[in-house]
């Protein structure tokens, strides 16, 4: 005997962040790079818990840092559009290093 539960939460359907629409970029002025994460403003609310992937350029680099994260905060910004915290998951070491240069 098995049990389930039907998923009621929308984040299967197609949407602004669906992959019909799964790449946008950001500005610098934007954008808020830590050491295990990345803070960005959004017009679309992305559900907590998404996994994304982010490629990060740097003025000084050419090479762009590939990361894959999760959501874990979307706040409404009082003039507007959404603040996303992301924490990064399972970094190589390079990209470690190559990121708390940018942080």
């Amino acid at each position: 005997m098995s049990a389930s539960k039907l998923d009621t939460s929308g984040v299967f359907e197609a949407g602004p962040l669906s992959p019909l629409r799964s790449q946008f970029a950001l500005s610098r002025c934007k954008v808020r790079i830590h050491k295990n994460g990345i803070e960005f403003c959004s017009d679309a609310q992305i559900p907590m818990w998404t996994e994304m992937t982010v490629d990060l350029e740097s003025p000084r680099e050419e090479k762009k840092i590939h990361c894959r994260g999760i959501v874990v905060a979307c706040q409404e910004r009082p003039q507007g559009g959404y603040r996303v915290s992301m924490i990064f998951l399972n970094l190589s070491r390079q990209s470690q290093m190559r990121l708390n240069s940018l942080a």
